[in-house]
């Protein structure tokens, strides 16, 4: 319980007092959490809660339905749903706030941050997810979405799909993106497959792909790096 420790050791105090930097995880997720519940304390709540989803990339990428299963499991309770939309709340602000620069500048400008709102988009899923990152001709970001669910392989992505959206949205380019569950990052076979042939779909419609995001447990494996493209 809070209460039990020292005032100057509280998170809120220990962030005004030391930065962001000084706290631990769960007492960064405490702060958003504010209370606990009957007999576990806020700090066991965040504890908990980042346990079950795997750290924060996994608490991130949680969808609603994932962070009202929480509560159920290995004793977890006070993730109500006041709770559950402030968490959802930052998630979506994070998004947001890295959304923001790629819209304005293109986003080879800042590869890494490319990198880490598609991570954001997609590191924690359960199930394996194919985005499509859509670019203007300047390869501001467009829009982001998610296609196709289920195994990614040639029967499971669509390239009449892909081709229909880069064409409703005007792109002139698109960065291709999929999870790893297992949180191996690095691609298979199928991967380049599908890769390929996207590429040669989009080309006919004079859309570049630009690369392949392969996102793994901290970690995003680029296809353009590796020289696969």
């Amino acid at each position: 319980m809070l209460k039990q420790i020292p005032v100057e050791e509280r998170p809120r105090e220990k962030l005004l007092a030391r930065g962001s930097q000084a706290l631990a995880d769960p007492e960064l997720l405490a702060l958003l959490l504010r209370t606990g519940s009957r007999g576990v304390g806020v700090l066991e709540l965040a504890r908990q809660v980042l346990e079950q989803c795997q750290g924060f990339a996994g608490l991130l990428g949680a969808t609603p339905q994932r962070l009202a299963s929480l509560k159920a499991l290995k004793g977890i309770k006070g993730l109500g749903p006041a709770k559950r939309a402030e968490l959802l709340a930052v998630m979506e602000i994070a998004r947001r706030a890295l959304a923001q620069p790629l819209a304005a500048a293109p986003v080879f400008d800042s590869p890494a941050r490319l990198k880490d709102y598609v991570a954001l988009h997609l590191g924690g899923l359960e199930r394996e997810v194919f985005a499509v990152v859509f670019l203007d001709n300047q390869h501001r970001l467009v829009a982001m979405e998610h296609l196709f669910h289920g195994t990614i392989n040639q029967t499971g992505v669509h390239p009449r799909e892909v081709v229909r959206r880069a064409i409703e949205l005007n792109a002139a380019a698109v960065v291709l993106a999929h999870n790893h569950p297992s949180g191996l990052a690095e691609p298979s076979r199928a991967d380049e497959f599908v890769t390929q042939s996207l590429k040669s779909a989009l080309q006919l419609v004079d859309v570049r792909v630009l690369d392949h995001l392969v996102v793994g447990r901290g970690q995003v494996v680029s296809f353009a790096e590796r020289g696969l493209l």
